[in-house]
């Protein structure tokens, strides 16, 4: 097995930029393994392979000139559902908008396109984005690649699945009450939700909304957090209008390392319990931030003749009940 299907995006694109791999074989791989594990995911639902083969083609051409398109030339990558992408269907999983074909991509998109990634393929969600797991009438119900009788999360589910499988070498996805969060726990892998207003909306609207929604943002999916990061840094800033007001200048962080920064731990709840793998023995600003030890990132739904890498990762509170 080829361990780039766990592979970090940061590094991939630097096996691009060097040489080491090219964008069309790159792009075959992670289509590969998609066709042989996606059918027992249904992690991806809307496919467009062949124009993201000929714009990796265009990348590798590219490169062949000594141009780089940017920090992501050549990354295959996958989206979420709800996202505008030119051709494709967005239906947030409500069946009266199955045919509704995007006409332009979102700005999310457009920003990812400039920045040389390669997008073939947009992942399942709940109905109208509005659940913790990611089943609907349009697309049927998305599988947790380390145990396939439970659900990935949601409403970004389907884009953690792929990720957590291998299918796709970074992923995006959106936020109001969990919706990258939950769904990165549930498969063990990593998403930002970042402040209101840092990455614009617009175009993640099946309705053409021009005003962002209160609370909801959008934001990078990946199996390495150092890529979040290098998304971060493609996605972040104003929109068209907002361009003349502000702009995005980042703080220097604190620390370098994790245990020197302080970490607020919710251990008490009137709403939920809260899981007895929390720590509650002692004040929360007496702990320090703890990280597990690492084991397989090889999903068992994707380990057949698979070599497997290290990580953290998590699905045991991954609900078993799904609908469909």
């Amino acid at each position: 097995m080829d361990e780039r299907a766990f592979a970090s995006a940061t590094r991939l694109a630097g096996e691009i930029r060097d040489r080491r791999i090219g964008c069309v074989e790159l792009l075959d791989f992670f289509v590969a393994r998609a066709e042989r594990y996606n059918p027992a995911l249904n992690a991806i639902v809307a496919w467009q392979v062949d124009p993201a083969r000929e714009r990796a083609r265009s990348a590798d051409a590219a490169l062949a000139r000594g141009e780089v398109w940017g920090p992501l030339h050549g990354v295959p990558m996958t989206v979420k559902e709800s996202f505008n992408v030119a051709g494709l269907p967005s239906t947030w999983g409500n069946p009266p908008w199955r045919d509704n074909i995007a006409a332009d991509n979102a700005v999310l998109v457009e920003r990812l396109l400039a920045a040389g990634a390669i997008i073939y393929g947009k992942t399942n969600v709940p109905y109208m984005l509005q659940d913790a797991q990611s089943y609907n009438e349009v697309y049927g119900t998305t599988n947790n690649p380390w145990d396939t009788s439970r659900g990935p999360g949601g409403s970004s589910g389907g884009e953690a699945a792929a990720l957590a499988a291998g299918l796709s070498a970074l992923g995006a996805g959106s936020d109001i009450a969990g919706s990258l969060r939950n769904p990165a726990h549930y498969c063990g892998i990593f998403a930002h939700k970042p402040s209101w207003g840092l990455i614009p909306t617009r175009g993640h609207s099946p309705t053409g909304a021009l005003t962002p929604t209160d609370i909801s943002v959008v934001g990078p999916m990946a199996r390495d957090a150092q890529d979040l990061d290098l998304a971060l840094r493609v996605l972040a800033g104003p929109d068209l209008l907002q361009q003349p007001a502000w702009r995005v200048e980042l703080p220097a962080p604190r620390h370098r390392r994790l245990g020197d920064f302080r970490v607020a731990v919710c251990t008490q709840s009137p709403l939920c319990e809260i899981d007895a793998s929390v720590p509650s023995s002692s004040p929360p600003r007496q702990r320090r931030c703890a990280v597990s030890e690492p084991r397989s990132t090889t999903p068992p739904a994707c380990r057949s003749a698979i070599g497997s890498t290290t990580g953290s990762s998590c699905c045991c509170c991954a609900p078993r009940r799904r609908r469909g």
